[in-house]
């Protein structure tokens, strides 16, 4: 089994940066132009040039490939603040959980990932906040050719992503959704997590899981 979880905000504060030619740390962003004047950081999107003809996302797969981390870059699932991260790899292992990441794409629980502040959340600042229009080269790191089903725990403006980066998933595909009318997600069995909590409810509905309060056999 495998376990799609969306990133989240709130990130560890010390997590360490990519840097430009200069030295400074790279803050990645949704839109760099609308972001506020800093001497410290240099705003950038995970597709943007880096030099040499390469981008910040070439350049971070070429640094997970040195065995160095000499800039303390954080395995994914460290990365984020809320423990559910870290349980979920202790419970599943960290080979079978992958991040849904709204500046990355999906990727491995231990792929090491620089600060960045970008999602789908409308209520995020406009320079954090990635349009469903907007191009990226996502990682796709899920294997396509494996036929073990995937869970996905995650809200509605992450359904979209989740569901083009897996269509040529040869596993089943399970979605866990709170809302009273059902999401659409082409290709996936959908189940109802009924909870009164309305932000961040899927860290609930992933313990929940984790615990066996409920299963993938309940369908909605």
């Amino acid at each position: 089994m495998k376990i799609v979880i969306q990133c989240a905000a709130n990130k560890v504060p010390d997590a360490g940066s990519l840097i430009d030619a200069r030295g400074l740390p790279v803050l990645f962003v949704a839109n760099p132009g609308l972001a506020p004047h800093s001497e410290t950081c240099i705003y950038a999107r995970p597709d943007d040039p880096a030099g040499d003809g390469l981008t910040w996302r070439t350049l971070l797969v070429d640094y997970n490939t040195t065995g160095e981390n000499r800039l303390g870059l954080l395995p994914a699932y460290r990365l984020y603040r809320h423990q559910v991260y870290g349980q979920l790899v202790d419970r599943y292992g960290v080979g079978n959980v992958f991040i849904l990441s709204a500046g990355w794409g999906l990727i491995s629980a231990d792929f090491l990932t620089p600060r960045y502040d970008i999602t789908f959340s409308a209520n995020a600042d406009k320079y954090k906040r990635r349009s469903k229009r907007d191009r990226y080269n996502d990682f796709r790191m899920l294997p396509d050719d494996c036929d073990e089903q995937v869970i996905f725990f995650g809200g509605k403006d992450y359904l979209p992503l989740f569901c083009s980066l897996t269509r040529e998933y040869r596993g089943r595909r399970f979605i866990f959704y709170n809302s009273r009318v059902p999401p659409e997600a082409p290709g996936c069995t959908l189940i109802r997590y009924q909870t009164k909590t309305r932000t961040n409810w899927h860290y609930g509905c992933a313990r929940a899981f984790m615990a066996g309060k409920i299963t993938c056999c309940s369908e909605a």
